[in-house]
């Protein structure tokens, strides 16, 4: 009899131990949810390669998505929780901080607009204003004001203007704008969106950053890829927003050397003095 209830107060103690347990758990501080990053989707491979260092490196787990910085712009506009804002302009992120989002808008990396090519068009960079006034060529861009890209290739025609005269309005007119806007086709899943353009003919020539169409060619190897001339040469500062403080360490890795190396990797140069 003795023994049944020293068994029976040692079952009673364990299932005390096991009911406080769980108690203990839940007691516990949950996981921090990760930073919330938005950036231009030009800067998709580059960027994910830099997060991926920065959480190696014991920084703060990310969760990233990418798209139009005019869009996401938007989004941040409306209410989305975003810790961390990367822009393919500065203009975004300065609109942000106007209106009361963030402290400070930093430069950290510059594109260049280069002219994406169907293979066998007969063009070079010199011949490339003439290509683009043909009746006969398409033109693609992405969508100005919900993509910076849209927007440097509007100003690449401005510019054509003072090279000859009506330009700009022909170009401005004649342009399809076939991606970067809220209701643009995407492309197949895992699929460049620009090799996925030219592949499927949808322009004979397509402005967009030198460094989409690096990642484009090599999806699709005869795309040629043309440097714009000097008279219509345009470049893209890109802008950083910390918006939640606790993002300050992974903006201060993108600035850093490691950061700035690997977006250097895919084309992106350091960033000017604004």
């Amino acid at each position: 009899m003795k023994k049944s209830l020293i068994a029976l107060a040692l079952l009673m103690a364990a299932q005390v131990q096991a009911e406080a347990q769980p108690q203990a758990i839940s007691a516990q501080m949950p996981d921090k949810p990760p930073l919330q990053l938005r950036a231009a989707g030009s800067l998709k491979t580059a960027m994910n390669e830099v997060v991926a260092a920065f959480t190696q490196r014991g920084g703060a787990e990310v969760a990233a998505k990418y798209g139009p910085s005019g869009l996401l712009r938007q989004q941040i506009e409306q209410g989305e929780s975003v810790a961390l804002f990367a822009s393919a302009n500065m203009k975004h992120p300065q609109t942000l901080k106007a209106a009361g989002f963030g402290l400070e808008v930093t430069p950290f990396a510059r594109n260049q607009l280069c002219a994406l090519a169907q293979p066998g068009l007969k063009v070079t960079t010199e011949t490339l204003l003439d290509t683009l006034l043909s009746a006969d060529v398409v033109v693609g861009t992405s969508t100005p004001k919900a993509d910076p890209s849209g927007d440097y290739a509007f100003a690449a025609f401005d510019l054509a203007e003072a090279q000859v005269v009506g330009a700009a309005e022909k170009l401005k007119a004649k342009a399809r704008q076939l991606t970067g806007g809220p209701d643009s086709p995407k492309p197949p899943k895992g699929v460049n969106n620009y090799a996925h353009v030219m592949r499927e003919k949808q322009a004979d020539v397509f402005l967009t950053y030198c460094t989409n169409g690096r990642l484009a060619q090599k999806e699709f190897e005869e795309l040629q890829v043309l440097a714009l001339p000097e008279a219509l040469a345009v470049g893209a500062d890109y802008g950083l927003l910390v918006i939640d403080n606790k993002a300050q360490g992974l903006a201060d890795f993108i600035v850093s050397p490691k950061g700035q190396a690997i977006l250097a990797s895919y084309g992106f140069a350091p960033p000017r003095a604004l």
